[in-house]
């Protein structure tokens, strides 16, 4: 599973600006990782772990703004196109299933 957090935040005044690095940061300290400019993207094992990066985004959004919060599967991630200059590349690979028996 998937989350993606897409947003976009003002960055006019000075105020703006460091709420928008704040949000990044924390971003990336919860393990997200940038897929564009301001889509940040995390593989999560299950539907329960993805609920608990989601709680922890909700719980740092910005003031102004707009965020969107988006889950996916693995499958529905493997079946993105995704092109850079014209060329295809390849999409993120999802992180380890770990199986128990």
């Amino acid at each position: 599973m998937w989350v993606m957090v897409l947003f976009d935040l003002p960055t006019e005044t000075k105020k703006d600006k460091k709420a928008h690095a704040k949000f990044r940061k924390l971003l990336i300290e919860d393990g997200f990782t940038m897929f564009q400019f301001s889509i940040y993207i995390r593989h999560c094992a299950s539907k329960e772990n993805a609920n608990v990066h989601i709680r922890r985004v909700k719980n740092f959004l910005p003031e102004y703004g707009k965020v969107g919060i988006i889950t996916i599967t693995d499958k529905q991630f493997g079946d993105i196109e995704i092109y850079h200059c014209g060329k295809q590349q390849k999409a993120q690979a999802g992180g380890q299933q770990l199986e128990l028996f």
